[in-house]
């Protein structure tokens, strides 16, 4: 496979993310995609730390690290100032993870789009607060253990479709995309790259430390999420128009599920429920495109 993307590297070696972490291998296919002329807000999150203490970066571009709850309104500031400098070339991203989007950064993330601000938001999502200690979030999938929903007391709640809340501010461009199909992540950061206004990218990224899965499993976990629907491929444009991006061979969600530690207690019984879950979804995003199964 040859991706068309620069031959620069703009992530050094040396990190610390840990082994397998799909947060990298995500940023490295972005940065590889949009180029030097990025610069990127990192509010607190794993990537807070993979990035390296100042004056140290494993970045190659200009990095702001804000507050967890500042990705929005930070980017808007970063824009705004490039704008009055007459730099129009200068990309800004805001790269935050599940609890930084969802949850913490939400207020913020929402304000700027709804103001239609001209920047890319990437929510790498890893379905908890990782770099924490694995607390659960809203991004957290039913049926999940984490430590703050230990033992019998795993999520109990569906995860929350932040596309679909984007969706709902009506913004140019939202997509989701995962390390597993880098062919597809690198056209929708090159396409949200040529778009003005609020970009929005849901890049699934794994997590062998919180997920409790062999570094090695990282790619395989992250494909096994499209193929049994659990985390489709699509777009949207102007809030309305949907185009699903790749048809998953439709395995059982319990291929998927048996294969992480996080997922262990659940029953036959929980499987199945959630797997009518994933296929009602599944359903609904197939009438938003105008498909039929």
């Amino acid at each position: 496979m040859q991706l068309d993307v620069l031959d620069q590297e703009l992530m050094c070696s040396g990190h610390v993310g840990c082994p397998g972490c799909g947060a990298t291998i995500a940023m490295r296919f972005f940065l590889k995609t949009l180029g030097e002329k990025t610069v990127m807000v990192l509010p607190a999150c794993c990537w807070s730390v993979i990035a390296g203490p100042y004056p140290q970066s494993t970045l190659k571009i200009p990095v702001i690290h804000t507050a967890f709850e500042t990705g929005g309104a930070t980017a808007t500031g970063v824009r705004a100032a490039l704008d009055m400098l007459g730099d129009t070339e200068t990309t800004v991203v805001t790269w935050a993870g599940d609890g930084g989007t969802f949850d913490i950064g939400f207020q913020a993330l929402s304000g700027a789009v709804e103001r239609n601000e001209d920047f890319i938001y990437v929510c790498y999502d890893n379905e908890a607060y990782m770099n924490t200690g694995i607390q659960r979030s809203s991004s957290t999938p039913y049926g999940a253990w984490t430590t703050t929903t230990p033992g019998t007391h795993w999520k109990h709640l569906r995860k929350k479709n932040i596309v679909e809340a984007l969706v709902a501010h009506r913004i140019p461009y939202a997509a989701t995309a995962n390390i597993a199909f880098p062919e597809d992540l690198v056209r929708k950061a090159r396409k949200a790259k040529s778009i003005k206004g609020s970009r929005f990218l849901h890049i699934f990224a794994s997590c062998p430390t919180g997920w409790r899965i062999p570094s090695e499993m990282s790619i395989k976990i992250a494909r096994m999420a499209v193929q049994t629907n659990i985390f489709p491929l699509y777009e949207v444009e102007d809030g309305v128009r949907y185009t699903i991006n790749y048809k998953p061979r439709e395995y059982l969600v319990r291929e998927y599920f048996k294969l992480q530690g996080r997922f262990r207690h659940l029953t036959d019984q929980d499987l199945d429920a959630i797997q009518e879950m994933v296929n009602e979804d599944w359903q609904l995003l197939l009438r938003k495109a105008g498909e039929h199964a």
